[in-house]
């Protein structure tokens, strides 16, 4: 109850508990379902360089520019049952770095015309929202509070602690006052199915998309627009990055990042096409929207672990390049530590709209 009562109070997330003390959400655990992100695997191998130990295997680097996953590991939306044992699909520090910027980036164009629909379904009495690869359940703070009316929001992810933060830190109330109340479920979301949204009013992710196979999208819009209800998918990499001041590697740097995260068939930055083909295919409106990070001096310790994730990604892609890569992160570390580097990491918001169905309430 303390970390509870601490976590609510400073809306912080508290230092990664143990294997042995690792704790348990706090409302309902149901058995299957889970949602998924990237398995936060550093990039590279240990050893005496710059590159290295900026990006190596130590675990003092958070990883996010990502998937950056370990060795024979693929991040997926298909999740293993998790042992004891299993790590976390993201740090939750990462996540925490991350929150502010994605709430400045979500697509606020993409808000009216879900909450027409919304407003529009019949006979609510509240809506229930499934939220796929929570994390610490920042799109439900975010989004809670710009939707009127009373709310269910079904959390799910793989990570048990990142559950318990999502729960304990979710919002009590909708724009309008109404209540909102949350439950989580660990599993697998792989096996989403029209049947496993039924009563579903809306389905939202966050950086997800990115590391779905063109399979694992398919699966995910048929689920939705079987199910009738919409889906609101945010902050997709759209495989493009700006810092200023330009560097000559900048564009190399990118093209490598971007490669591997088409590794092992999965979509990366051609995602929102996939995603918006395979919704359209299945009768749904979808509007795409930008929602860049913009990323300055106040943001400047984000961008560093950026920095690490972007270009050890890069270097693991293509080994060739890593002779030049450490000059390169080393000055744009030092850049970023003086207020001298500014980021645009370009991202794509999705609002498909499916088609009402008997399925949706």
């Amino acid at each position: 109850m303390r970390e509870t009562a601490m976590t609510q109070r400073t809306g912080r997330i508290p230092a990664q508990p143990g294997p042995r003390e690792a704790v348990e959400p706090v409302l309902t655990d149901a058995g299957s379902g889970g949602g998924a992100e990237a398995v936060p695997g550093q990039a590279g191998q240990a050893g005496g360089s710059f590159l290295d130990q900026a990006v190596g295997t130590t675990g003092a680097v958070i990883a996010g520019a990502g998937p950056v996953v370990r060795l024979g590991e693929r991040p997926t939306v298909k999740l293993r049952d998790a042992g004891p044992d299993d790590p976390p699909r993201y740090a939750p520090e990462w996540l925490e770095l991350r929150e502010g910027p994605d709430a400045a980036a979500r697509a606020h164009d993409l808000l009216d015309p879900l909450r027409i629909r919304l407003a529009n379904l019949p006979g609510k009495a509240g809506f229930v929202i499934h939220d796929l690869g929570c994390g610490t359940g920042s799109m439900g703070r975010w989004l809670a509070s710009r939707i009127d009316g009373a709310q269910h929001w079904i959390l799910h992810d793989r990570d048990p602690y990142l559950l318990h933060f999502a729960a304990v830190a979710s919002p009590r109330s909708a724009a309008d006052g109404s209540r909102v109340t949350v439950e989580t479920r660990r599993g697998d979301v792989g096996r989403l199915t029209p049947d496993a949204l039924a009563g579903a009013s809306l389905v939202t992710a966050s950086a997800l998309l990115d590391v779905l196979t063109r399979e694992e999208i398919d699966t995910l819009a048929a689920a939705c627009t079987g199910a009738g209800c919409p889906a609101l998918l945010t902050l997709s990499v759209a495989g493009r990055v700006e810092l200023t001041p330009s560097h000559p590697l900048d564009e190399e740097i990118a093209e490598a990042f971007n490669a591997h995260q088409r590794r092992d068939g999965l979509l990366g930055p051609d995602a929102v096409n996939a995603a918006c083909e395979a919704f359209s295919e299945r009768g749904a409106t979808v509007r795409l929207h930008p929602s860049p990070w913009r990323l300055g001096p106040a943001e400047s310790e984000l961008t560093a672990q950026w920095l690490r994730g972007w270009v050890g990604a890069a270097v693991e892609e293509r080994p060739e390049l890593k002779e030049r890569a450490e000059p390169y992160l080393r000055e744009r570390l030092e850049a970023c530590a003086a207020g001298e580097l500014r980021v645009v990491v370009h991202h794509t918001d999705l609002l498909a709209l499916s088609r009402p169905t008997g399925g949706a309430s």
